[in-house]
């Protein structure tokens, strides 16, 4: 096929062009066809590992928190192999009240502290912020406590926070300060719900 003369010089600037960026162009194409495979390929990879994490948890669910070895063992495959999954954080949650039930303490401590660090959930890190703080004022680590309810609470769960700072100062006799807390608490709590009933009888002892 015969090119006119201005036909055939475009065809001599695409080489040209072609000749000095194709190359370029070729890769970035290259690149842009990785990139979605591999965007594809980690969609089906986390498909695959919520899938067997979700059936993880269903069994772990099953248990009975007094078979601790078994809710440790099925806890452990979930919080090592699924960590970035939703069912790491219940699971350490699950593993936390077994042991803590079992008297073990430490591992009941560990696993809290890793829910409330990585766990995917705000609601799962405050429950696991509650617990922990809970712990550490029924061993009278009041400063522990404080600190660790220092994140800021997932929604719904700021009475409950504010709640349990009120118990903390209390037991550290800073009357004042938990005062605050508890009225705080109350601004918050569900008015029908019965913590908030409990809550004003705690404020009602320090006295308004």
């Amino acid at each position: 096929m015969a090119y006119d003369l201005e036909e055939q010089e475009q065809l001599d600037e695409l080489k040209a062009w072609w000749k000095q960026y194709g190359n370029f162009v070729t890769w970035a194409a290259i690149a842009a066809m990785l990139a979605f495979s591999g965007y594809k390929g980690w969609q089906i990879y986390q498909h695959q590992q919520n899938s067997q994490a979700s059936q993880l948890y269903e069994a772990l669910q099953q248990l009975k928190p007094t078979d601790v070895k078994a809710v440790r063992e099925v806890s452990g495959q979930l919080i090592d192999k699924y960590a970035r999954t939703t069912y790491a954080g219940r699971a350490a949650l699950l593993a936390a009240h077994a042991n803590y039930q079992a008297g073990d303490r430490k591992s009941a401590t560990a696993q809290l502290k890793w829910a409330q660090e990585h766990g995917s959930e705000d609601s799962v890190k405050s429950i696991a912020a509650l617990q922990l703080a809970s712990m550490q004022l029924e061993d009278k680590q009041y400063d522990a406590a404080l600190k660790t309810l220092e994140a800021k609470p997932a929604a719904g769960f700021e009475g409950l926070v504010a709640d349990m700072k009120g118990d903390v100062l209390a037991a550290q006799g800073k009357k004042s300060e938990a005062k605050k807390a508890y009225e705080e608490a109350l601004a918050k709590l569900d008015s029908g719900a019965p913590l908030h009933k409990y809550t004003a009888q705690k404020l009602d002892i320090l006295g308004h």
